[in-house]
């Protein structure tokens, strides 16, 4: 049975769309708490800083407490900082409310079990199939209660802060960080502060509409222009809910998921800790395979998103994957993609070798990569069109031995993503363009 309604990361849609509703989203709290805490117990509600996450928080509340599940309200804080906090307070599974690093009038739900992991599939499966069901409320002697834990935050920035190596701190460093007007809002500056570094925030003044507007990682053009402007040594870009991330070099060039990778598996490699091989997906640039396998490192692919990044981590063994978009994933530190907890390795790397993030990323030549969104009437798998797969042999003839192409349905969007990456720049981008066409023309 495939799933409805949760996408690559958890439940998500415009705001006042189906299935991003209250009632939506009640229905949804009485379900996942039949299958997750079918006994009762205690769910952990993280958020971020949209406006509409005060009526959805309402909604998750109301549906977990009539379910006989106690809620836990802790405010707005980065997803990573939730699947942490579920651990701490030994809550049976946490939620978060966030789109992630899209704009304020969407939002989404998503879930950790008590370990702090994404559900599998499997449990997604189960609670979409509760959905048919009747919301239930229980008897009030079993009605669960809700209290707010904001301060508790604390928790999480001691976290972070732990995770650097002993006697390492981040004194000497400016470092400019843009927070995307999101959840990391408060905790980021603050972690950075109490480590030492002289700090110059910029998207940490959310409003409820600003969110991802303009800044964040998927809008680092501020950050680029502001690094250099003041002269800082790096800067760091969250999105929206806080687990991804892209940097930014003293030169105000964008150093992404896949340079980041390289840094800290270099590093890892050098202090003898690294185990296993580093996993990226699909997506993740040639140059980073590249480079790993030049400095012997073992490098495999997983599909699209961070929780099958983390499932092949476990399959190998390995610590340490990620991908393009800034999902990094190390799991010596945390559970879970985390953007300041990478964010913080890398400082640990810039300050403990004194060399410069343009430096430290300078043994990995990324490959041009292209990639287009081609919007469609209905989702389609394109690798089971014929003349798609046709286009596909054309042009990785065309291109040569070092070249790749992808062509990948969205998981949340009516949408096909088309990469294309190779050693030319403008044959990758007409080669790119061409395979877009062919869709559209499908799609029509």
């Amino acid at each position: 049975m495939g799933r409805r309604y949760f996408g690559t990361d958890g439940v998500r849609g415009r705001v006042g769309e189906h299935p991003m509703t209250v009632d939506f989203a009640l229905q949804l709290a009485s379900s996942a708490a039949r299958v997750l805490a079918p006994a009762g117990g205690t769910v952990l509600i993280g958020k971020d800083t949209r406006l509409s996450g005060y009526m959805f928080e309402s909604a998750l509340e109301a549906g977990f407490v009539a379910a006989g599940v106690n809620a836990m309200l802790i405010g707005p804080l980065p997803t990573p900082g939730i699947a942490y906090m579920t651990r701490r307070f030994n809550c049976d599974f946490g939620v978060v409310i966030s789109a992630s690093h899209n704009l304020y009038d969407d939002n989404g739900i998503k879930f950790f079990d008590a370990s702090g992991a994404k559900l599998s599939d499997e449990l997604e499966e189960r609670i979409e199939t509760e959905l048919a069901q009747t919301p239930v409320t229980r008897a009030s002697r079993n009605l669960g209660r809700a209290t707010r834990v904001d301060r508790s935050r604390t928790h999480y920035q001691d976290f972070c802060r732990s995770t650097l190596p002993p006697g390492v701190d981040l004194t000497g460093l400016k470092v400019v960080i843009d927070c995307a007007n999101g959840a990391a809002y408060k905790v980021a500056p603050r972690v950075l502060a109490d480590l030492g570094a002289e700090i110059v925030p910029i998207g940490c003044s959310p409003n409820g509409r600003n969110i991802n507007d303009g800044c964040g990682s998927t809008a680092p053009q501020l950050l680029q222009l502001t690094v250099p402007g003041v002269r800082a040594n790096v800067g760091v870009a969250l999105d929206g809910d806080g687990d991804r991330l892209v940097m930014v070099d003293h030169l105000g060039r964008i150093i992404d998921g896949d340079q980041l990778l390289y840094v800290i598996a270099r590093a890892l490699q050098a202090d003898g800790t690294l185990r296993g091989p580093v996993i990226g997906t699909v997506m993740s640039n040639l140059g980073l395979e590249v480079a790993l396998r030049a400095a012997s490192i073992e490098f495999k692919r997983a599909a699209v998103g961070d929780r099958y990044v983390l499932s092949m981590l476990r399959e190998t063994r390995g610590i340490l994957g990620g991908e393009s978009s800034g999902h990094i994933l190390c799991l010596t530190k945390t559970t879970t993609g985390d953007g300041l907890v990478s964010a913080l390795q890398v400082l640990a790397v810039i300050k403990s070798t004194g060399r410069s993030l343009a430096e430290l990323t300078s043994g990995m030549r990324k490959y041009p990569q292209v990639l287009l969104n081609v919007q469609v009437a209905k989702r389609f798998d394109p690798s089971n069109v014929p003349a798609v797969q046709e286009a596909v042999k054309r042009i990785e003839q065309r291109l040569g031995g070092e070249c790749r192409v992808v062509l990948r349905p969205s998981g949340t969007e009516p949408v096909i993503r088309v990469m294309v990456e190779g050693r030319d720049e403008a044959q990758t981008r007409a080669a790119a363009s061409e395979l877009a066409e062919i869709i559209k023309r499908l799609a029509a």
